[in-house]
This record gives C-alpha cells, sequence and structure tokens, in this order.
C-alpha cells in the first residue's frame, strides 16, 4: 500500500484542459499518511474568469492580477512534485490540465498517480454521489474551505487515509497508482478571416480584450466573437 504520496488539486477557468487554465494549484507532500510540506500558488489565467467560477471558488481577477503566469507556476509545481505519485480526487481532471500545461510549456510531467475517486467507485458502489463533498460528508472529514485548491487537496489525502483504514486490509491490492495518461487535443491557431472580424468587433465595441488576438486559438476565437455578438447584438462589422 502506498502511503507516501503528493496530494494535489487545482482550480480552473472551465473544463477544458485546452481552452480553459488553472488559477490556482494546492499541493501537500505526505509521508507515510503524514503531511510534510504544502505548496499553494494562485496562477493568472490571463484572461477574465467567469461569474459562476468566482462564484464557486471565491477566488476574484484582483486575485490573480499579480500571481506568476502559466509558465512560471507549472515549472514551479513540477519541481514541487519532483518524481513523486500524485494522489487526487477526480485525478484525471487535475491531471489533463496540468499535462497540456506542461506541454504548452516544454515541460515534463510523471505519469503515476491515484485516484481517490476512482477507489470510492469500486468500494462504495453502495453510494449514489461519491464527489469529494459528498465523500467528505460521509467520512466526518470537515472541508471549511471547499473549492480551494490546497484545502481539496488535504480533504482527498484523509479521504484517502480513511478508505485505507477500512479498507487496506481486505484489499490492499487497489490502494497502488496507476498511470495516466492524456493526450491534449491538437489546436488551430486563429485564422486570418477570424482575427480581421474580431479586431473589427473590438474596435467597433471599444473593447478590452483579456488576450492578445495572436495567441487565440481558432475554437477560443469563435467563442469570443459569439459571445460578443450575443452582449452587444447584431453587428455590422462583414468578415
Amino acid at each position: 500500500m502506498i502511503r507516501s504520496y503528493l496530494a494535489v488539486d487545482i482550480e480552473t477557468t472551465g473544463l477544458s484542459p485546452e481552452q480553459d487554465r488553472i488559477i490556482e494549484i494546492g499541493a501537500v507532500r505526505y509521508i507515510e499518511g503524514t503531511a510534510k510540506e504544502e505548496f499553494s500558488m494562485f496562477v493568472n489565467p490571463e484572461r477574465k474568469l467567469p461569474e459562476r467560477i468566482q462564484n464557486l471558488t471565491g477566488i476574484t481577477d484582483e486575485m490573480l492580477n499579480d500571481a506568476p503566469k502559466e509558465k512560471e507556476a507549472i515549472k514551479k509545481i513540477l519541481e514541487f512534485c519532483d518524481g513523486w505519485i500524485l494522489l487526487g480526487h477526480n485525478l484525471p481532471f487535475d491531471y489533463s490540465f496540468l499535462k497540456t500545461a506542461a506541454i504548452r510549456n516544454e515541460v515534463d510531467l510523471g505519469q503515476r498517480g491515484i485516484d481517490t475517486l476512482a477507489l470510492c467507485r469500486t468500494l462504495h458502489s453502495e453510494l449514489s454521489t461519491r464527489n469529494l463533498a459528498a465523500m467528505c460528508s460521509y467520512y466526518g472529514i470537515v472541508n471549511e474551505r471547499a473549492h480551494r485548491a490546497l484545502e481539496d487537496a488535504k480533504a482527498a489525502a484523509k479521504l484517502y487515509e480513511c478508505l485505507i483504514e477500512r479498507f487496506g486490509t481486505n484489499h490492499s491490492e487497489l490502494f497502488q497508482e496507476t498511470l495516466f495518461q492524456y493526450h491534449p487535443k491538437k489546436q488551430e491557431p486563429i485564422t486570418q478571416k477570424q482575427k480581421k472580424y474580431l479586431l473589427g468587433l473590438i474596435q467597433q465595441y471599444q473593447l478590452n480584450l483579456e488576450q492578445e488576438v495572436d495567441q487565440l486559438t481558432k475554437s477560443e476565437a469563435s467563442r469570443k466573437i459569439d459571445h460578443i455578438i450575443s452582449t452587444y447584438g447584431r453587428t455590422i462589422v462583414r468578415k
């Protein structure tokens, strides 16, 4: 059974590793089930946060303005990971964002990890809901700052230790690391047609775009164009 690991959790601007960005990373090193060292960092996503993310996490644009950008943040968390086995609740989600960010910044991320959600699906098949909040409630784990990265990482580690205490003796084979793989979808750059149209919208409505237009992908540009049109009405700009 694995008792030394690095519990990790992230908060993001959305659900797509390719199109959304990490805004907070929290991690804790555990040795034989005991917390030894913490890592916590905001990440500037270089875009405005959706209102639903602000409401969910309590994180605001102002809190991220002076935070390190992705390139610096991903290198720091990878240094902290330093070959450790990762642990998290729904770890494939966190891993997909970390892996995509690592590839974007030409650094490497290991693939070994333990997913407490997968464990709960196997060991608690009788439960209808096995998200982190539900499992914390089930085991009496107090997580006063849910949906904040460091606190959720700690909660996942506490959950893992509860699962070991209850099931470890008879199901020790389940408490092993697995290999995670994620291959980011190829993102096409913004087209010249999109660029011309988007710049026209920005000029027409005197907008401040939080990202450089040239840095947008084709899908990101399409979403921004649709958002501007839905917000400001039918445009007179021609493609």
